[in-house]
């Protein structure tokens, strides 16, 4: 089975969405045909459409950019529906994550994926909405499946396995278990300040109110 994974993460270097595609990857990839495609910015250009096009399965994996689709990846899926109509059946899943702690924040950009795939003719698989997503690099070394991985772990087994039947299934929304409060707090000091002092900004920056 020929699968395409479009990543759709803007960043050249590492980044959720690429941690995601290396989980479902692992599940998925012994005995297909896997290729990756990156689309950030300076990449998009080199993307071979027609390659694509042939694929039994088509995965997306993005992160939300206000609450929708990324600019750049809407860039391909305009290109990909010029490509209809499609020769074959090809199903389409999704990986989605947000900096929000819930997974369904997620479901504004699901639902777009959705009516692309109607617009396209392409057959809608499944798609899962993953909360805290920045938070995902700093439990990486952690086996899915096991603390807080527990629920990504579950989701990502339960699209592997759809993905690899060619099945539908419901949308899985998804948080790490972790508790929220303990989760604002080491976002805060361990990624949003940071980030802050990087960009030249101060603290209180970031808790003013704009009228």
């Amino acid at each position: 089975m020929k699968i395409s994974v479009i990543n759709g993460s803007p960043k050249k270097g590492k980044s959720t969405s690429e941690l995601m595609i290396k989980y479902i990857s692992s599940q998925v990839g012994e005995g297909n045909d896997v290729s990756i495609y990156g689309i950030n910015k300076g990449a998009v250009k080199y993307v071979n459409l027609k390659d694509i096009k042939n694929s039994d399965v088509l995965l997306f994996a993005f992160p939300l950019y206000v609450d929708s689709i990324p600019s750049h990846l809407l860039q391909i899926l305009i290109e990909l529906e010029k490509q209809k109509p499609f020769s074959k059946e090809i199903m389409v899943y999704c990986i989605i994550n947000n900096g929000f702690f819930e997974g369904e924040q997620n479901h504004i950009a699901i639902k777009q994926m959705k009516l692309w795939c109607d617009a396209t003719g392409l057959k809608w698989g499944q798609a899962i909405g993953v909360g805290a997503g920045e938070m995902m690099s700093f439990i990486a070394d952690i086996p899915l499946g096991h603390g807080p991985n527990k629920n990504i772990g579950i989701a990502i087994k339960r699209l592997s396995n759809n993905l690899m039947n060619k099945k539908s299934g419901e949308d899985i929304f998804v948080s790490p278990n972790w508790p929220r409060f303990l989760w604002k707090i080491q976002a805060s000091f361990f990624f949003w300040h940071p980030r802050a002092r990087k960009n030249g900004l101060k603290i209180r920056h970031l808790k003013r109110k704009q009228i």
